[in-house]
């Protein structure tokens, strides 16, 4: 697949003067709409796009009193990216959490919860932002439980490290109930020494049961992390985020963040369902939410509900043992019997579902799951039913997903993070064919690339890696899966549109499109790849007002 080779949307208009002015006029270097069409200047009215032109004089006359001229004739522009699954609730939270992912070694993160737990009042707990990795510290593992009690001997703290797994320290082992009895969860581990005793290590479900338990930030808090972090993520280039997985409550954070414009991107959200709390009261959940999928507006609109099956890197549901453990094939979190009771719901109620499937006994568990939910409901729309991650997959489960009608999201994000980690547990053989992107497109799939980073992370790092295959700290992984660099532009932005079942107004720049633009000093399309991965807008505009302008371009000019 190629840009070439994409169904056109629309056809390039020519236009004669007209008393509708245009409220920004851009005149570019280039123009990609991604729908195999090129231009060279766009005109912009209400946040939409309302004109495109191979030559800027076709659209003088838009140009009105107050309209607004962008001369960016040095630059190269594409539609904002869409990410398909992040978490921007987590990196919100984030801004509030002691900042790790700056520390370079143990020591570096032990001084940074100590000055954390200094400036902790009242029965406040002291928690790490989510975005780091053992990786980046020079010892190359997770803090103990005994290091992190050195740094807060009375305080609880917990160092979360992505979504599935956490250290905690004594005194928040006590304040969770976690002892040397306590058994492991269903779909979870709890870490133990030698002796028997807990060492701090929490997996899988038990993550998510003791971060129940610690008090919730404030919306105002939630709110401000909202602007902060999503500015951020607009300064790399993302119009539109497809987040990944919030609570009730925090969709109300997001709601306030929308209508108090603070949000410098477009969201579209899922609701967790929980695993913990019985099939009754999830049922009751799903059947009380009072909306369903589409609610909204163009900012900010209910995507679906979200289902977590199994864990990440650590407790992944594989269908052969770890490869650092024969004992091990990681955990299902849900019973599949009362995930499907829940999903039955969930459709019936007008609700579209994302079920988090790591490892290939999680997927073949979820299709599981989705084929008996389409049976049940006479046929469903395609779409209605995603698989979020499917890191690992063979012939015949891609062949059942495309029959079964249900898109994947794939984030090569992930195995740039964590590679070196899915090789110690998952082999050599097996972290080479995570996200076999390639085998999925020619096998019929229909994709959407996000990142999964729980903190801004660059689209065009993502696109190098799906081209390269390239990682962090771990070499080239697979490089036979890796696909051209047009097919994975269009999958980090058409892609996530129609996921979202909001393409051509997303993901394209086509007239009646929404205006959400990213520039770049170099072409996307044809730069050197080793610096793709590097490079960063010089301007992004979401529903025609400037999100991101450093150096002003977009600015009135005398």
């Amino acid at each position: 697949m190629s840009a070439s080779t994409m169904s056109p949307i629309v056809e390039l208009p020519r236009f004669a003067a007209t008393a509708a002015w245009a409220d920004r006029i851009i005149h570019a270097g280039l123009v990609y709409q991604m729908d195999g069409s090129v231009c060279r200047a766009i005109a912009v009215r209400n946040g939409e796009i309302v004109a495109l032109a191979t030559h800027p004089d076709e659209l003088e006359g838009l140009i009105g009193p107050h309209t607004l001229v962008t001369e960016a004739r040095d630059l190269t522009l594409l539609p904002a990216f869409c990410d398909a699954h992040e978490h921007l609730i987590e990196a919100a939270k984030n801004e509030a959490r002691v900042p790790v992912g700056d520390a370079h070694s143990i020591a570096d993160f032990l001084t940074l919860v100590r000055t954390a737990v200094a400036a902790a009042r009242g029965d406040e707990w002291v928690l790490t932002a989510m975005a780091w990795h053992e990786s980046q510290l020079a010892e190359r593992r997770l803090p103990t439980r005994a290091e992190l009690d050195s740094a807060s001997p009375t305080r609880p703290m917990l160092a979360r490290r992505g979504g599935h797994l956490a250290v905690a320290n004594s005194a928040a082992l006590a304040a969770t109930g976690v002892t040397a009895s306590t058994p492991d969860p269903p779909g979870g581990s709890i870490g133990r020494d030698g002796a028997g005793e807990p060492n701090g290590v929490l997996e899988g479900s038990e993550v998510y049961r003791v971060f129940a338990l610690v008090p919730a930030p404030s919306r105002e808090t939630l709110v401000d992390g909202l602007r902060v972090a999503s500015a951020q993520y607009a300064a790399l280039g993302v119009g539109a985020i497809r987040e990944a997985m919030i609570s009730v409550p925090e969709l109300g954070a997001y709601q306030t963040a929308s209508e108090s414009g603070r949000l410098s991107v477009r969201a579209r959200p899922m609701i967790r369902v929980p695993d913990n709390i019985g099939v009754d009261a999830a049922v009751s959940l799903v059947e009380g939410l009072g909306m369903h999928s589409g609610f909204g507006n163009d900012w900010l609109r209910v995507w679906g509900l979200k289902f977590v099956l199994d864990g990440g890197v650590e407790g992944g549901a594989l269908e052969q043992p770890y490869a650092n453990d024969a004992t091990r094939v990681g955990h299902l979190i849900w019973d599949v019997d009362e995930m499907f009771a829940v999903c039955r719901a969930g459709v019936a109620q007008g609700w579209r579902i994302a079920t988090h499937a790591a490892g290939d006994r999680a997927l073949r568990a979820a299709l599981d799951v989705y084929e008996r939910v389409i049976a049940d409901a006479g046929g469903l729309d395609p779409g209605t039913l995603v698989i979020e991650h499917a890191l690992l997959s063979d012939q015949a489960q891609r062949a059942r997903a495309v029959q079964l009608g249900v898109p994947v999201t794939v984030q090569h994000a992930l195995l740039w993070n964590m590679a070196s980690e899915m090789l110690t547990t998952w082999g050599p053989e097996r972290t080479a064919r995570v996200n076999p992107i390639d085998a999925w497109l020619t096998e019929g799939a229909v994709l959407a690339a996000g990142t999964d980073m729980a903190r801004p992370f660059n689209p065009l790092t993502n696109v190098w890696g799906m081209v390269t295959r390239g990682t962090r700290a771990a070499g080239i992984q697979g490089r036979d899966h890796a696909i051209d660099r047009a097919t994975a532009l269009e999958l980090s932005t058409v892609g996530g549109a129609r996921l979202d079942r909001e393409f051509p107004r997303r993901g394209v720049l086509g007239v009646g499109s929404l205006a959400d633009i990213v520039a770049y000093p170099e072409d996307p399309f044809t730069a050197d790849i080793d610096r793709l991965a590097d490079m960063t807008p010089a301007f992004t505009i979401v529903g025609g007002r400037a999100m991101f302008d450093p150096d002003g371009r977009l600015s009135p000019r005398p």
